[in-house]
């Protein structure tokens, strides 16, 4: 399980722009209950450039699994919907997800997810390879550690993949394996060849 101090901060961060999002400054609202942990989340989209399933529905999961098939940890990468179709990448952000969750709140139930934020490294995709360039967020401090937020999971537009960026002539660790990637490379390509949909919107 993720050791993170900052969880509740950051869930109470959260709780205050739900409820008051017209006022900035708002003071951290406390919830002292207890939360639900999922380890995958379904993901409902329509791709009208794959006309299979009902009226090009689709559907995938997006996995946080700390132990995944009795290996390494699985966090799954996701597209999130938090801006304008006029902006780079139609609107759309990326994210690492850490952790499904939901907690409840005045009788209402607050279904959220833990992510860590990536961020386009420019407003065109990169020329050699026609794909989007993003980087992780990291704190403003020296840390070095990386931003973390606590969105609402209505958010979650369908799953990302991302491929490391090779920027430099240094050879790559054999013992790197498929899991320690996302946290081994500081740069990375939106990979828009993973199906028909993943082409239509990070192209």
């Amino acid at each position: 399980m993720l050791e993170l101090p900052e969880f509740p901060r950051l869930i109470h961060k959260f709780l205050a722009k739900q409820l008051f999002p017209d006022t900035p400054g708002m003071p951290l609202i406390q919830n002292d209950k207890k939360i639900r942990v999922f380890y995958s989340a379904t993901a409902i989209f329509r791709a009208p450039s794959d006309p299979s399933g009902i009226r090009s529905m689709r559907r995938e999961q997006i996995r946080t699994a700390p132990s995944w098939r009795n290996g390494a940890p699985r966090y799954d990468c996701a597209f999130i919907s938090s801006g304008s179709e006029d902006d780079p990448l139609h609107g759309l952000n990326v994210c690492r997800i850490f952790l499904f969750f939901t907690f409840v709140h005045k009788n209402t139930v607050f279904p959220c997810a833990l992510i860590q934020w990536y961020s386009l490294i420019s407003d065109e995709c990169d020329e050699d390879t026609g794909m989007w360039m993003v980087e992780p967020d990291i704190q403003g401090d020296d840390s070095g550690s990386r931003l973390l937020a606590v969105i609402h999971i209505d958010t979650i537009y369908r799953a990302a993949h991302l491929m490391p960026a090779y920027r430099t002539a240094q050879f790559v660790d054999r013992s790197l394996g498929m899991h320690d990637t996302l946290d081994s490379f500081s740069l990375f390509y939106i990979n828009k060849f993973a199906d028909h949909n993943a082409f239509e919107i990070a192209s």
